[in-house]
């Protein structure tokens, strides 16, 4: 099979739910899960490289497909933090390796992150508009994380929140959240 029969055959719903942003999402394992069935004799090998740009260390990822007639190869990045609190440095290098791969596994096969895997566009009713619901404080910090890590071009998930900061999207560390995204902040517009 050819790589664009692939993309148009290809099936990778979200099947996680991201609790601090109320979406949907998919990992690299899912892809992978999704395409094994279609690549028949055509062959999928993902690497890892360890690059330097700049003063900071980046995973850049390869997905290169090929089936003995074309070879298809996509690149991502992902930057390992400074530091994150309760993780060895394989760790750190595992969850950017992980978080490289899957987007140049987008790439490669054409994955848009941006609508559920299962959107046709054929609703035949607009959906009921929720009731309006006061804004927790919690909530407030959700939207002002979600706005911080925006502004540094950072996707908001619960990985890359921790990731970037060394704290888990819960409650209690919002406050701490928001304080080291500001330094991030910071830090990348004094570069």
């Amino acid at each position: 099979m050819n790589l664009s029969e692939i993309q148009q055959q290809l099936k990778a719903p979200k099947s996680h739910t991201n609790t601090f942003g109320n979406y949907k999402y998919r990992n690299c394992e899912d892809i992978l899960e999704a395409v094994k069935p279609l690549l028949g004799e055509s062959r999928l090998v993902l690497s890892d490289d360890i690059v330097l740009i700049g003063e900071r260390y980046y995973v850049k990822a390869f997905a290169t497909f090929t089936n003995g007639q074309e070879t298809v190869i996509a690149t991502a990045y992902a930057r390992e933090p400074l530091e994150k609190k309760g993780s060895d440095a394989s760790q750190i290098t595992g969850a950017a390796s992980s978080y490289a791969r899957k987007y140049a596994l987008n790439g490669l096969f054409l994955i848009d992150d941006t609508k559920d895997a299962d959107h046709d566009g054929n609703e035949t009713s607009a959906p009921a508009k929720p009731e309006p619901k006061k804004m927790t404080k919690s909530d407030e910090m959700k939207v002002q994380i979600a706005r911080a890590l925006k502004e540094l071009g950072e996707e908001a998930t619960p990985p890359n929140i921790l990731f970037l900061t060394g704290m888990e999207a819960k409650p209690d560390n919002y406050a701490g959240i928001l304080d080291r995204l500001a330094a991030l902040k910071d830090e990348r517009a004094s570069k």
